[in-house]
């Protein structure tokens, strides 16, 4: 008989707003079991090893790394994914301004930005330029150059007030 037996446990939480009880290794981390069991996939493994903002989420309404939490730390806690945020059809206000303001392009920074701009903004509603790069400073991005972005969530500020958390 080869393969070890790994243990499993029912980890039950909250995310984006409904009950989820699933069975699962506590040692899973937190974006496979987002990613492959649960079907979500917004969050993206970019380094693997917490250097890129890519695989951000919001627990509690902090902005976390999924590729460095393990499945057991999720226990009796709020989770929000970027498909928690809003949807194509209704969109939250920080996804909306994404897009009006061009701050999209290849869209694999995108979900990680939007998740920490949605926990800076509900601790700072109206940020200057520097305080959004600050912010954003652990979420690389290739393609846009950051310009564009600090735009989106500066406008995402002064669209929805006290909506972007």
């Amino acid at each position: 008989m080869s393969g070890k037996i790994v243990p499993t446990f029912t980890l039950a939480f909250t995310l984006n707003g409904g009950p989820v009880r699933v069975e699962t290794s506590p040692g899973r981390r937190v974006l496979d079991l987002l990613r492959e069991d649960l079907g979500l996939t917004a969050a993206k493994e970019g380094c693997g090893s917490g250097e890129c903002g890519a695989c951000a989420i919001l627990v509690d309404g902090a902005a976390k790394l999924s590729c460095l939490m393990l499945a057991v730390q999720l226990e009796g806690r709020e989770v929000v994914t970027a498909e928690g945020l809003g949807t194509a059809e209704n969109p939250h206000p920080i996804q909306a301004a994404f897009v009006e303001n061009g701050a999209v392009q290849c869209g694999y920074c995108t979900p990680g930005m939007t998740i920490a701009t949605a926990e800076f903004l509900a601790h700072t509603p109206d940020p200057d330029r520097g305080q959004v790069r600050e912010a954003i400073s652990g979420n690389l991005c290739r393609c846009t150059g950051y310009v564009k972005i600090v735009d989106a969530v500066l406008a995402a500020a002064k669209a929805a007030p006290g909506e972007s958390s």
